[in-house]
């Protein structure tokens, strides 16, 4: 049995002296960290040698432990000392494996690049020289390294050593439990060097110690972060995540770093505040110590770059912080179900071994920063759940305290209506358009991958005065920046597509050009057909079906199974897939499915084959245009009918509107796409397809269909969706069916008015229009209701957004929760909103005179423009509404809590009633003339805790 330091003095200085008096001390790439030399100048490894410092400068560890072992063997006519080789090997791998960490990890750098100074840094290492070493001893460091006496003696002294820098235990807990780990594979690096009887006296004890780090949760990390973060996988199937679509090129090779705006708790943006670097904002936050209950939120729309930045994001983590951060990203529209307990759903996300234990959260040695990408998508998952607002929750609050840490990703769209459970440690930040100078700098990177004349062309097109302003405004969109470059590159771009094209048009011609692009791309019509047995536009019919399929699913994939059943009610199609299966020996529709931009999704997700767009935008846009196809054929009529009758019956037309409706919600993106369609095809009959979804909206109210026998619709498509593995209730079906409808109706109504051919035939009024036979003051808040049996907010969540400029007159919507929701320029003149839930709803111009809101909530409302004119708003919560400007006259404020209210520039009179109105003294920019009006009266304002008299 020896001592640890007595090998060292015995061998390590003659190996020093003898090295630099060779001049052996130049390595290529061999640059060792100061941090790692004085580490092991504070063990004692390289301490009482002047020329150390010279030596280690000039080779690896890894370099120095192998000449000492050469060394070993050279000096000594003894057998084989395990104990010797493993007190020279071991110490030189374990610091090679520290100075690889403090290489890579820039954080690690920021806190210890200057090193540590002082006389107790040596005297505090020299307990491990007098640790002594056996044969069992040194059989326990080669099976089992970091568990064994030297392994913690090290990880012991590395912890000190850290700590002195001026690193947190819990982190220096983390580095050296990752640097133990990644010792073993130093070592094997010496082995390799070693003579035939030295492996094989080592290759038991060795073979053991690989089989334990391979089943390492260390093990089990790098491999995820290799395979699932890293652009360079093993299997070549993960690659396809970084490629740009059907390019040979991935996402790094033409990302530049966005720009984003700063938000306030509001979601509102921070007025006066420049423009921040996204990925320097995000860098900030992960490291800053005063940041560590705070939970990252990213917002944008469609096609502003979120996921590709969630990627890219993830492998700098990867790069440069890990092991103190880990990435984990993980797509939430992947997640299967969402547990009470948030711990239980991110393992089930993650589906990796180091996940398994119902432990791995709590271990100390490692630490995640978990990066969630697309909580719009949440908005299907949720209703299998407690929602989106609970999972919002359960990360926020889980955040607090918590050492690991959380991003999120969303359209804007996803956080509407959800004010009040928007946890307060959310930091919100929207990405920004490109600016001109990150076009260049992407113009640039598309240089280096189509070649410079291309890109400066391409450039050129887009600063011409010939260029369409909408289609400059779209180009500072990276999603459609690059897919007009990709055309402009392949000569499919022609500017006279753009002329008199509206911003939502442009962005359709633009992916309609794609679309035609791709299917053709290097492949001619008649290839084209030989390999899929389909024509173009047979292939146009097969990708709309899929749009659709993909969007009902909410997420971004369906299964070909799933495409197959929706394509069995196309007799054409059907024979054409017969036909080709007969000639081709398999199935047709996944050979064509595989002909464009579509990309196999996982193996494991579904085993019957799956395809996924490689972009969401992508689907909705195909959704839209299958939408289209079938308004087409709702509003035929027969040419041989003496009466107009439409082609499609009624009751066909019901049963078509629930197979293509009945699923979670209309976005706005769809919509808006089904609008500008619409503008470009004047040949739909607006106002039949009205007339025809207006009468469903009328009997779907009524409960026509859900009480229907023997053919029931919502319970037929129940059972439709549910093959295709979308589990919705009876009562889901039937409602986001009757809620969607209501929304096209909202949509083509607000379209209508902007025509003046329409705007008198086609008007909408989901109440009924006052005096007329289908009037109904109620039928508005019965809906409501309804909908609530799904989760409370519902309506306002799926409708809330379309609902500006709707007629609400003379409507009684007592009580109704339509919080978030926009009614910006409604007519909601005479409206009984008593007891209404109004919180954050955006109010601002609309008419509400003469209605009653007396105690509705219409906290952090905007209500800037908005005409309160003899409206009752007794009782009402006006805490944090913005009311400027606003107009008060004669309006009755009684009782009203006026809490951090904003009331500039407010217009009132005489007939103001503003009795006993509750904390008038928190409310902000209150004129110095109302204060004087209110101090002079008998009524001021109550103590902050009493409560306003009866």
């Amino acid at each position: 049995m020896a001592k640890i330091q007595q090998i060292w003095q015995r061998w390590i200085p003659g190996l020093l002296e003898k090295t630099v008096k060779r001049g052996e001390t130049v390595e290529s790439g061999a640059e060792v960290t100061k941090a790692a030399l004085e580490f092991a100048i504070a063990l004692g490894v390289l301490g009482g040698v002047p020329s150390a410092p010279v030596v280690a400068a000039g080779l690896s560890f890894v370099s120095i432990g192998r000449k000492g072992l050469g060394l070993l063997h050279e000096k000594t006519s003894q057998e084989f000392n395990v104990e010797e080789w493993v007190a020279i090997a071991f110490p030189f791998a374990y610091i090679q494996s520290f100075d690889a960490l403090v290489q890579r990890n820039d954080w690690l750098q920021q806190k210890i690049g200057a090193g540590i100074s002082g006389q107790g840094v040596r005297q505090q290492f020299e307990q491990l020289g007098e640790l002594q070493l056996n044969e069992s001893l040194a059989d326990e460091v080669l099976k089992d390294f970091p568990v064994s006496t030297l392994g913690q003696a090290l990880n012991n002294q590395l912890s000190n050593y850290l700590q002195n820098a001026g690193i947190e235990h819990h982190i220096a807990s983390i580095i050296t439990g990752w640097v133990a780990w990644s010792t073993f594979q130093d070592v094997e690096s010496l082995l390799l060097y070693e003579p035939e009887s030295v492996r094989q006296a080592l290759s038991f004890k060795i073979s053991a110690a690989r089989e334990i780090r391979l089943n390492e949760k260390y093990a089990s990390i790098e491999f995820y972060l290799k395979e699932q973060i890293s652009p360079n996988p093993s299997n070549p199937l993960l690659l396809e995540r970084w490629k740009v679509i059907d390019e040979e090129f991935l996402f790094p090779h033409i990302y530049v770093s966005l720009e984003a705006h700063l938000l306030d708790s509001s979601g509102k943006l921070q007025k006066e505040v420049d423009l921040v670097n996204l990925e320097n904002w995000a860098k900030e936050h992960l490291t800053s110590p005063d940041k560590n209950n705070q939970v990252m939120f990213i917002q944008a729309g469609p096609g502003r770059g979120k996921s590709v930045f969630c990627r890219m994001f993830a492998n700098w983590v990867r790069e440069h912080l890990h092991p103190i951060w880990t990435p984990i990203l993980i797509r939430l529209r992947d997640i299967d179900t969402f547990e009470a307990n948030i711990e239980n759903t991110l393992r089930a996300a993650v589906r990796e071994n180091f996940a398994s234990s119902n432990h791995w959260l709590s271990d100390r040695n490692i630490r995640y920063f978990f990066i969630l990408d697309g909580f719009d998508e949440l908005r299907f998952e949720g209703r299998t759940s407690k929602g989106i607002e609970s999972f919002l929750k359960q990360i926020g609050s889980y955040q607090v305290g918590c050492k690991h840490r959380f991003l999120i990703t969303g359209r804007e769209s996803a956080l509407q209506g959800m004010e009040h459970f928007i946890p307060t440690n959310l930091e919100r930040v929207e990405i920004a358009l490109m600016s001109d100078r990150l076009q260049e700098q992407w113009l640039s990177n598309w240089g280096k991958v189509v070649g410079q004349d291309k890109s400066e062309a391409f450039g050129k097109f887009l600063i011409a005065n010939t260029c369409p302003s909408r289609v400059q405004e779209l180009a500072r969109e990276p999603l459609l920046l690059y897919l007009l470059g990709a055309m402009h590159r392949d000569n499919k771009l022609d500017i006279e597509m753009f002329k008199d094209s509206s911003g939502a048009q442009a962005k359709i011609l633009i992916y309609q050009t794609t679309l035609n692009w791709v299917l053709t791309k290097q492949r001619p019509k008649d290839l084209n057909t030989t390999i899929t047995e389909f024509d173009t536009e047979d292939l146009r019919l097969i990708l709309m079906e899929a749009g659709l399929c993909i969007t009902q699913s909410g997420r971004e994939w369906t299964s070909i199974k799933t495409i197959e059943s929706r394509l069995q009610g196309d007799k054409a199609i059907e024979k054409m897939l017969s036909e080709a299966q007969q000639r081709l020996g398999e199935n047709p529709l996944r050979n064509a499915l595989a002909a464009f931009y579509l990309r196999p999704a996982k193996a494991s997700e579904k085993a019957e084959g799956a395809v996924e767009f490689i972009h969401k935008s992508f689907g909705e846009f195909l959704c839209a245009q299958r939408l289209i196809k079938s308004f087409e054929k709702w509003i035929r009529v027969d040419p041989e009918s003496r009466r107009e009758a439409f082609w499609i019956t009624d009751k066909q037309l019901s049963e078509e509107i629930y197979d293509l409706l009945s699923y979670g919600g209309l976005t706005t993106e769809i919509v808006d796409y089904l609008i500008a369609l619409i503008d470009a095809n004047k040949q739909i009959r607006l106002d039949r397809l009205f007339k025809r979804l207006e009468e469903f909206y009328l009997d779907w109210n009524q409960g026509k269909f859900i009480n229907e026998s023997p053919k029931n619709l919502p319970l037929a498509q129940m059972q439709k969706l549910q093959k295709q593995g979308l589990l919705l209730g009876l009562r889901e079906v039937d409602i986001f069916t009757g809620l969607n409808v209501m929304i096209l109706l909202l949509k083509l109504h607000r379209y209508a008015q902007t025509q003046d051919e329409l705007k008198d035939n086609i008007v909408f009024y989901p109440c009924g229009k006052k005096d007329s036979d289908n009037f109904d003051r109620q039928r508005l808040l019965r809906i409501i209701g309804y909908s609530t049996s799904v989760t409370v907010s519902t309506f306002s969540e799926t409708v809330g957004h379309f609902l500006s400029g709707a007629n609400f007159s003379d409507a009684n919507l007592f009580g109704a929760n339509l919080s978030g929701a926009h009614l910006f320029g409604a007519n909601l003149f005479g409206t009984n909103l008593s007891g209404a839930n109004l919180s954050g709803t955006n109010l601002s111009g609309t008419d509400l005179s003469g209605a009653n809101l007396s105690g509705a909530n219409l906290s952090g409302a905007n209500l800037s423009g908005t005409n309160f004119s003899g409206t009752n708003l007794s009782g009402a919560n006006l805490s944090g509404a913005h009311l400027e400007p606003a107009n008060l006259s004669g309006a009755n404020l009684s009782g009203a809590n006026l809490s951090g209210a904003h009331l500039l520039n407010i217009t009132w009179d005489e007939h103001t009633n503003w009795d006993n109105v509750r904390l008038l003294d928190k409310a902000r920019n209150v004129s110095e003339s109302l204060l004087s009006q209110l101090n002079s009266t008998a009524h001021p304002s109550p103590p902050k805790d009493t409560p306003p008299s009866a």
